[in-house]
């Protein structure tokens, strides 16, 4: 038997984006100096009636709907039955996407290694304890930062010049004369002319691209450049099985895709309808860092690789707990811009452009638990709004 859990409490805490906004669509963030962008995050704290407290801080978006459906269902619950309160809530919340799941996941891990004394990476089995990075880009801006295939090709030798063995483009996409179809593949042609022989490159359009047409021209010009992958190009919004089957047929490239779709068994098959080559996973979107690890495996019974999306402290655990994935996401980066993430840490841990060792690699939090610090100091201080269950 473990810990009882006690009481939930979520806070929305706010803080600012110095120089970044939003492109015209208002969707992806952007490099715009003297611009501010105000911007809010989740701060989850679980406690137990052993005096042990759970704690995460959301690195992406989630449903806070689906979190306080799973933190009321939680109270009163024992806290190390992870395997139970994830089956039970994934038919509990069985229509709707379920991405509520993975922040209380993950904060009940962190119970688990606190009790443990153990990071989590050796709860789960740990196969390194050096991650190789790759730096993931903002998408393009007009202002002087990622403003042209060259400054892609600038920035990419910068990073290749900080130790990253890889370099994925969030590139132009879409239609409008500032985002076209041409300027994406000269960036492929201008950094894959420029590092391609030295570094792993990706492209990832988001979604972007409004054509199979489009989709088709992007990838040949990846084939051109030996691109070590190509995810989620059109607007089926990552999502179609038949589409990206279709897509690695005329294509050399390999596909990464399965980052917007949910479930276990969806990101299955795709795999097995040969729909992708790589398998996306995400420990806050995948319903926790016990969805997540159900992927990785699935995927390695399959004999194919699993790449987590997103940086943060449980992506880390994941991932050194994972032999078949090959690079840590360090997203987003920007020659201009800081990390657009809030100043939620305390101590050294940062997901910064420079947290890269000279060798390309990233450290795993070695402390019990997701083993870092978070500054409630700061989180508290700049509070929206505290609810609390139990």
């Amino acid at each position: 038997m473990g810990p009882t859990i006690t009481r939930i409490e979520i806070t929305e805490f706010e803080y600012p984006l110095e120089d970044i906004g939003t492109d015209g669509n208002g969707f992806n963030l952007v490099y715009e100096p003297g611009s501010t962008l105000e911007s809010s995050q989740l701060a989850l704290r679980v406690h137990t009636d052993s005096g042990v407290t759970g704690e995460y801080v959301l690195v992406t978006s989630t449903s806070p709907d689906q979190i306080e459906t799973f933190a009321n269902y939680l109270i009163g619950r024992d806290a190390f039955r992870r395997e139970r309160h994830w089956s039970e809530i994934k038919r509990g919340l069985r229509k709707y996407d379920r991405m509520g799941i993975g922040p209380l996941d993950i904060a009940l891990w962190d119970i688990a290694g606190k009790v443990y004394d153990a990071p989590i990476h050796e709860l789960l089995g740990t196969y390194r304890e050096r991650l190789p990075a790759y730096a993931s880009t903002f998408h393009a801006d007009d202002a002087g930062g990622l403003d042209s295939p060259e400054a892609y090709a600038d920035f990419a030798e910068q990073c290749q010049e900080l130790g990253y063995g890889g370099f994925k483009i969030h590139g132009w996409g879409g239609s409008d004369a500032n985002r076209s179809v041409e300027k994406e593949i000269a960036t492929i042609h201008a950094v894959g002319e420029r590092v391609g022989d030295t570094m792993d490159l990706m492209v990832d359009p988001a979604c972007e691209l409004e054509t199979f047409a489009d989709a088709l021209k992007v990838g040949r010009a990846c084939d051109g450049e030996a691109f070590f992958w190509y995810e989620d190009p059109f607007r089926d919004a990552g999502i179609s099985q038949h589409a990206h089957r279709k897509l690695r047929q005329k294509i050399d490239t390999p596909i990464l895709q399965t980052e917007h779709v949910r479930g276990l068994e969806t990101h299955t098959d795709f795999v097995a309808n040969e729909a992708t080559d790589f398998v996306r996973a995400d420990p806050e979107y995948d319903a926790g860092i016990t969805g997540a690890m159900k992927v990785a495996h699935a995927a390695e019974s399959f004999g194919l690789d699993v790449e987590y999306h997103a940086p943060g402290p449980a992506h880390r655990h994941c991932m050194a707990a994972t032999r078949n994935s090959n690079y840590y996401e360090m997203a987003l980066v920007h020659p201009e811009v800081e990390l657009p993430a809030p100043p939620a840490y305390e101590g050294d841990y940062t997901d910064a452009l420079d947290a890269v060792n000279a060798d390309g690699t990233v450290s795993v939090p070695d402390g019990p638990g997701l083993g870092v610090n978070y500054d409630w100091d700061y989180i508290e201080s700049n509070a929206i709004e505290t609810v609390v269950y139990g």
